[in-house]
């Protein structure tokens, strides 16, 4: 068997690990500074108020993930210096989510509210028309 059929990586790691990234730029400000390391979960699916790393057009991005109540899904950066990506019509998948932040050895950690929210069922079938937002619940280890 292979090593990418065992989940594996060349070096080794599980594909369905956690990892590490550093944010460059200043487009998710205030809460993720440029040159801070976020820790992603890889995960498939987001839900509205996730932070996430996605793939859109071949192009990776760190935002948080909207979905406003007429359906429409967006990135948004925190820094409102930078525009919205609307995702319908792109091509686009989530790669995972923030689930820890570092900046200079002080670590949060975020945690969401996943509910059970089936976006693809109709509401008449019991679907959430717009789901409630994902609000990340967030430990601060520093005490600061």
């Amino acid at each position: 068997m292979s090593d990418m059929d065992m989940g594996m990586d060349n070096g080794g790691c599980a594909l369905q690990e956690p990892f590490a990234l550093q944010v460059l730029g200043p487009d998710m400000e205030p809460e993720f500074p440029d040159r801070c390391v976020v820790v992603i979960e890889p995960v498939n699916r987001a839900e509205d108020g996730m932070y996430v790393f996605v793939e859109v057009e071949g192009v990776r991005w760190l935002r948080q993930y909207k979905r406003d109540p007429q359906g429409q899904q967006w990135l948004v950066a925190l820094d409102p210096n930078f525009p919205a990506i609307a995702l319908d019509g792109l091509q686009w998948q989530v790669l995972g989510v923030v689930i820890q932040r570092n900046i200079r050895r002080k670590v949060k950690h975020y945690e969401y509210d996943q509910g059970n929210h089936d976006k693809d069922a109709a509401p008449e079938l019991g679907g959430d028309p717009a789901p409630s937002p994902a609000s990340p619940l967030i430990t601060d280890l520093t005490g600061t």
